[in-house]
């Protein structure tokens, strides 16, 4: 595909994109309500971050429990049942009373059912558009996330300014409503990608043919660890600036946002292909400077320039596609979103525990640089593998295969060429 417009000529991509969109804008919009209100309620930059990152940390139990359910469940009916289930969620963390530690509980529930919608999302978005398609489309998304976070947290300072935490999480309920209902209506029901019920032996299974791969789990681990590094510095704005968090967040957004249409739309394919590590390092660069503690201006300038480096998973996910099966395409998204999302949980927490001893300002530099140490360990790693990446491929078996992958993985890797 050779832009954007053509995307929406592609049936069923108009509703899947829209509603994606509710969603984002309802997880954007209540997450920086709840990290004010557990502020307000606690002083604690620790608590603050674990409750707008806190689900994060429940995609793990999904990844090892859940996950085989991404390709073994009807897509239209998954999406509608999570999406309904966040606003239930939503809702009860807008009740008056709730004490932090059920404010927690919660957050962590949101994030256990979170654990499969980004393989059943991606998973279907891989499979709505043609082969050539999905880069394009995955950069689209992006985009579209990058400008509901802009519009969400600008909106959001403004309305919890004005009104308070709990009325805008009732707003984002309402959102993830209407999201669920663009799903069960603009998309049609498809049978499951993957035959057989999923369980947690299937998703076991799965999970090991996957990780099985050197160069996958090399991608994989790109793909986590300098991202999820990095998010702790986000997730520590309420701490270093409350009344202008929304303000960071949005510009870390904008940035988000230049780095996706460059990756997605303005590099050439032989150039995209080299940028991985450089925008890693550019995820994490300026966040360095917060040691200096910057004012508001240079901050949100240093958020908006390292977003441009979130580009990097681009092509990232680019690889990891030439590197796995069709029919395994969902599970392999969803353990990508799952591990990453975790990550970025652990990475919050991490930083709230550093901000805790020490200030935001030096925990935002210490995650800063624990990214670029990950980032040239990777970039280490993976030139020293290349050499044995035909052998790891042919090595990649398993005594029980999971259900829907017929043939060896070696022969497998050949349904796809290797520029997808």
């Amino acid at each position: 595909m050779s832009g954007y417009r053509e995307l929406f000529r592609t049936p069923e991509f108009t509703p899947l994109f829209v509603s994606g969109a509710a969603h984002g804008a309802a997880h954007t919009v209540g997450g920086l309500a709840l990290g004010m209100l557990v502020y307000d309620a606690t002083g604690s930059p620790l608590l603050s971050a674990v409750s707008m990152f806190g689900p994060s940390l429940a995609q793990v139990l999904g990844a090892t429990l859940l996950l085989s359910g991404a390709d073994r469940l009807p897509p239209r009916a998954a999406l509608t049942g999570i999406r309904l289930a966040f606003a239930a969620l939503t809702a009860l963390l807008a009740l008056p009373g709730l004490p932090v530690y059920g404010v927690l509980a919660v957050v962590l529930l949101q994030g256990l059912v979170a654990s499969l919608g980004g393989g059943v999302a991606w998973g279907l978005l891989n499979e709505i558009l043609p082969e050539e398609g999905y880069l394009t489309g995955r950069s689209l998304f992006n985009i579209m996330n990058g400008l509901t976070q802009i519009t969400g947290y600008a909106t959001g300072g403004a309305l919890v300014a004005a009104l308070s935490p709990r009325p805008i999480l009732l707003l984002a309920a309402l959102l993830y409503a209407a999201a669920a209902l663009v799903t069960r209506l603009g998309l049609s029901a498809r049978p499951p990608r993957a035959s057989g019920r999923p369980s947690v032996a299937a998703t076991w299974r799965t999970n090991a043919v996957l990780w099985s791969s050197r160069p996958r789990r090399l991608t994989y681990l790109g793909l986590w660890l300098p991202n999820g590094l990095v998010v702790g510095c986000e997730a520590l704005f309420v701490p270093y600036a409350r009344e202008a968090a929304g303000l960071l967040f949005a510009c870390a957004a904008l940035g988000m946002l230049v780095g996706d249409v460059t990756v997605g739309r303005l590099l050439p394919p032989a150039v995209r292909s080299r940028t991985a590590t450089p925008l890693l390092l550019l995820l994490a660069g300026p966040y360095v400077l917060f040691a200096l503690h910057p004012a508001l201006p240079p901050a949100a300038g240093c958020a908006a320039l390292a977003s441009v480096g979130f580009g990097a998973s681009l092509v990232q996910q680019e690889r990891l596609m030439s590197l796995t099966p069709p029919e395994l395409s969902g599970h392999a998204l969803g353990l990508h979103s799952s591990g990453m999302l975790t990550m970025q949980g652990v990475g919050a927490a991490a930083a709230g525990g550093v901000a805790q001893l020490t200030s935001p300002a030096v925990a935002m530099t210490v995650m800063a640089l624990a990214s670029i140490a990950v980032t040239v360990a990777l970039a280490v790693a993976g030139r020293a593998g290349r050499g044995r990446v035909p052998k790891e491929r042919g090595a990649v078996t398993c005594a029980a295969p999971p259900q829907g992958l017929e043939q060896p993985a070696d022969r497998a890797f050949r349904l796809r060429p290797p520029g997808r």
